[in-house]
Parts: structure tokens; sequence; C-alpha cells
């Protein structure tokens, strides 16, 4: 073999070589592979954006479709009868590049309204040209126990970005798009038009689940939950957390405070993004003497 293809084979069978010895352990479960690859970016073998890639890859492998997606009474809509001057105020203030088309109600999904279909009725559109129903898109539904990485597999296929979850007797719970899936592998997707507000600081699923985001305000909380957390110690809800779990906790970890259990969605490694939140029944303490 020339002396120049040795020099270029060299570093390749290096890297080989540590794959090799980390994969030989032979993972049995979840948990020791994400084990596994902790021990890799502590080697310096993959770097701690790929670290939390390759374990958001691994969570939404896991989580279904009512996981991440944005509750009904949250999902803005326009009606499918509704004239173009009273449309283009509510595709302004909403800032989506889609919104879902209703007929009576939100369990009548007509189809999906993509905004830059509207832009062909401006400057100085005749409104008697603008019909709802030759510009609306069909829409795509999918039921909320749906795996994550099955529903962005479809997303690719099909290039839908948008999608209606039904629940088990066919009403609409929701709707799911391709950023909130892929937020759930890379992190937050922040533009300009998001915003922290008080309206989505809190969202409550069926179940008795509720999605609450670390920022929340611990005020906020405790008007919504009607807990008596001390403003004074901690500002947020995250930094309450984060000092019952002594570390920065990743996906999946899991505390128990005052009778309801906090499940870590989304983090880094510098804080807490999104958390689960659900009231869980305590063990009740029995009296020694009492026996």
């Amino acid at each position: 073999m020339p002396e120049s293809s040795r020099s270029e084979v060299a570093p390749l069978r290096g890297l080989i070589d540590r794959l090799g010895s980390m994969i030989s352990s032979e993972p049995r479960d979840r948990m020791q592979l994400v084990e596994l690859l902790r021990g890799a970016h502590a080697r310096e073998l993959i770097d701690p954006e790929a670290l939390t890639m390759l374990e958001g890859v691994l969570n939404v492998a896991e989580m279904q479709v009512r996981d991440i997606m944005v509750p009904r009474a949250q999902m803005d809509i326009v009606r499918r009868d509704a004239t173009l001057e009273e449309i283009l105020p509510e595709v302004v203030s909403s800032a989506h590049s889609r919104l879902p088309v209703i007929v009576d109600s939100r369990d009548e999904v007509a189809g999906i309204l993509l905004a830059k279909d509207l832009l062909r009725f401006f400057p100085g559109a005749n409104e008697d040209a603008f019909d709802m129903q030759e510009i609306l898109r069909p829409a795509v539904f999918v039921p909320e126990s749906k795996r994550l990485n099955v529903l962005l597999k479809e997303f690719r296929l099909s290039r839908n970005h948008m999608a209606i979850v039904v629940d088990e007797y066919g009403g609409v719970a929701g709707l799911v798009t391709i950023e909130d899936v892929l937020e759930q592998i890379v992190g937050e997707i922040e533009d300009e038009h998001d915003v922290d507000d008080y309206l989505t600081q809190i969202m409550q699923h069926p179940g008795g689940r509720y999605t609450v985001k670390a920022l929340t305000p611990i005020e906020e909380f405790n008007t919504y939950f009607q807990t008596g957390y001390s403003e004074q110690d901690f500002d947020t809800i995250g930094g309450l957390l984060l000092s019952r779990f002594g570390h920065v906790p990743r996906r999946g970890e899991s505390v128990v405070l005052d009778g309801m259990q906090f499940r870590v969605l989304r983090a880094d490694n510098r804080r807490l993004h999104l958390v689960e939140m659900r009231r869980v029944q305590e063990p009740v303490q029995r009296d020694p003497s009492a026996s």
C-alpha cells in the first residue's frame, strides 16, 4: 500500500477502534445506551450539542403526540365562511404561516389555510374574487397516541408541516407541527413572534396533565395551581425545581413536590426549559404508635 494511502487510513482506523470499544459493551436497554453516549461525551468523542440531540432522538422515539400538542382551546383558527377582511387580522395577529379552518366548531376542521395563499389577493383585491374553498389545503389527522418519530417520518414523506390531533372519540384534541417535533431534538426554536406570556406559560392537557415552562414566575404558578411557594426564594418554577433536583436534570428525570410530579420534557446543559406536571397520590405516613 502506498505511504499516502496509509496516512489517510490511519485516522479512520483510530475512529473505528474507538467506536468499536464503545459498541463492544453492548447496552441492553435504553438507559445503558444513554449512559454510553454520556461516557462518549465525557471522553470528548462527541460534543455537548451532539449529545443533547442524540438524547432528544431517543426521547422522540418514546414520546407521543399528546405530550407536545397545542390543546384545541389554544388553537388559532379561522372560519370557513369568514370574509377576506375578517381573515387578514386573524392571520396577522397569530403570526402563523398555517391555520386550521373550521366549519361550525373546532371538531369540524375543513382544511388548512396557508398565509402565503392570501398574498395574491393583495393589494387592492376584489372581495368577490376570494373563495376559501379554492385555496383550502387538506388537513392531516393523527391520533394522540402516535409516536413522535413516526409522525416526523410522515411529515417528511408527505411534506406536511401541520397535523390535527384527534382523541379516541374522533374529536379534535389539538394540533401539532413539524417544528414542535424538531424542538424535542434540537431544543427551542424561537423566532421574533415567540412570546413567553402568561397565556402560554401553563397549558392544560387531557388526563390531568399540564406542561409548564420553566420560566413561569412563581407568582403565576401559585395563582394557577393555588399553591403557596415563596417568591422570595425563587423567581421562577424552574429555579424551584432546580433546587429540588440538586443539579441540572436531563430529559425524562422527575421529582415529586407537594403532591405534584414534575417530569423534564426539555432541558439543556445549563437550564430547564419545559416540564410536565401531574398531581400524584402521596403515600400516607403511618403513625408507628397507632398499632
